[in-house]
């Protein structure tokens, strides 16, 4: 899959974060608002292990849970969200030496993109530096990412290893929860639709919404 990488010559605008740890430890809290169950990981050796690197920013340094990849370098996250999200920030932790993401992409609100469609213009890119302590932040572009239901983050390529490695990925923003109309739509959506029956007995009667 090493093939499916194109450079389009990101920037490099990471910075040390000037919050105190007990600051970053809330605002870096936007993984309690991801749908986890749905999270998608392409290329990880173990199945499902992209989802732990998703935890608490005071867990971000456990070694016990991370994920590394498997044919190639190549790391996809498809990572939705149970609201809309304005995104400001994000941390990664990488693995060990050689082993640590040298390249980050974001897509919003593409769901479902695998490695065949990374090769278009991301919505924004950075050049990573190591980060072994989970204290070099990545500022996105907010007017960017204001309203995201949901984001891809893709990892190209690392510093040279055969396989990459990351134990924590911190995202921070401001979440804001689903308007209740949409809920509403979302189920009438969901259920049966008549047509698909087409039985000669349905009679539709309108029903008042409360």
């Amino acid at each position: 899959m090493s093939g499916h990488g194109h450079s389009h010559g990101g920037h490099c605008c990471e910075h040390e974060s000037n919050e105190q740890p007990s600051d970053l430890g809330v605002a870096y809290s936007l993984y309690t608002k991801i749908d986890t169950e749905n999270v998608q990981c392409l290329n990880e050796v173990t199945e499902g292990s992209g989802k732990l690197v998703f935890k608490p920013w005071e867990k971000r340094l456990d070694i016990d849970k991370f994920v590394e990849s498997d044919c190639d370098e190549e790391l996809l996250f498809n990572i939705p969200f149970t609201g809309i999200v304005k995104l400001k920030g994000i941390i990664v932790v990488g693995g060990e030496d050689t082993t640590h993401p040298s390249k980050m992409k974001l897509f919003k609100n593409r769901p479902n993109i695998n490695f065949d469609d990374v090769n278009v213009e991301a919505d924004e890119e950075f050049e990573m530096q190591p980060d072994l302590t989970g204290t070099l932040e990545y500022p996105v572009k907010v007017v960017k990412f204001p309203n995201v239901h949901h984001l891809t983050i893709y990892f190209p390529k690392n510093f040279g290893a055969e396989s990459t490695k990351v134990y924590y990925i911190g995202l921070k923003g401001e979440f804001t929860k689903p308007p209740r109309s949409e809920i509403t739509i979302c189920t009438y959506e969901a259920s049966a639709n008549p047509c698909d029956h087409k039985t000669k007995a349905f009679n539709p009667v309108p029903h008042e919404i409360r």
